[in-house]
């Protein structure tokens, strides 16, 4: 069942010696944010309950809305790591609740629909839903394609992660910088200047917009320290990348 993780954790937590309480109610906090929470919108209660008994059972928290309306406000109300929207509902149906939901998270959203026609499929895509599942479904395969989406979204913001620029690679999550996949290290301050450039490519940025930036006006003295700093980013990366722009400033060419 999906809860006995937390079950022996709290278990666990009752007969241990109070000074190791602490971590166990960190430990329970991993266990609760390990778990993804999906918000279901279907207005039939024997779909509902299958799909609840079912997800819940593979280590998912689920919520339950039983229509368009109920929905929407359930989505307002917690964050959910995906939603899966029946289509033909009362009130509101899945496609307005797809369109409004859109207008405001990039939420992972699965339509589950009795409409198995190509122009029912299309209009879903059409509205940036991620997947699409007809009835009757069969909840491996149900289950497969929440861990397949899921997947992707990851990798999609892992990916957010990182700034590319000319065989540079800056993860701006973990603080790193590969060349031809080599680590180069750099100055946190070097660092900033150099994704500040990475992420707008093309832009002139003078001296004095680079001490307001990255000093945040903490410096008082000559801004030719930003100079200094080009010249070390220059020679640690061992790649043209940053260019003088005499009299004006400093900026990396757009990549084509």
């Amino acid at each position: 069942m999906s809860d006995w993780p937390l079950i022996l954790v709290i278990l666990k937590f009752l007969c241990t010696p109070p000074k190791l309480h602490l971590c166990m109610v960190y430990l329970v906090q991993e266990v609760i944010q390990l778990q993804k929470n999906i918000l279901i919108i279907e207005d039939e209660k024997h779909i509902q309950n299958i799909l609840k008994a079912f997800l819940e059972d593979a280590g998912y928290q689920i919520t339950l809305a039983d229509d368009g309306m109920e929905g929407i406000a359930a989505f307002h109300r917690a964050e959910y790591d995906l939603v899966l929207l029946d289509i033909m509902m009362p009130k509101l149906d899945g496609y307005m609740v797809c369109e409004m939901i859109r207008k405001e998270s990039s939420t992972p959203i699965i339509l589950l629909t009795a409409l198995d026609d190509e122009e029912s499929q299309m209009k879903g895509f059409d509205l940036l839903a991620d997947d699409y599942i007809t009835k009757p479904f069969s909840m491996p395969l149900v289950l497969r394609l929440i861990e397949a989406v899921l997947r992707r979204t990851k990798n999609a913001e892992a990916n957010n992660n990182i700034l590319t620029y000319r065989g540079i690679q800056l993860d701006t999550e973990n603080y790193k910088i590969f060349v031809s996949g080599k680590e180069v290290i750099l100055t946190a301050r070097e660092f900033e200047i150099l994704r500040l450039f990475m992420e707008n490519q093309g832009r002139v940025f003078t001296r004095e917009q680079l001490l307001d930036i990255i000093w945040n006006y903490d410096y008082m003295g000559d801004d030719k320290i930003i100079n200094t700093h080009i010249k070390n980013i220059r020679k640690k990366l061992g790649v043209e990348c940053i260019e003088t722009i005499r009299g004006v400033g400093y900026r990396i060419d757009k990549e084509n």
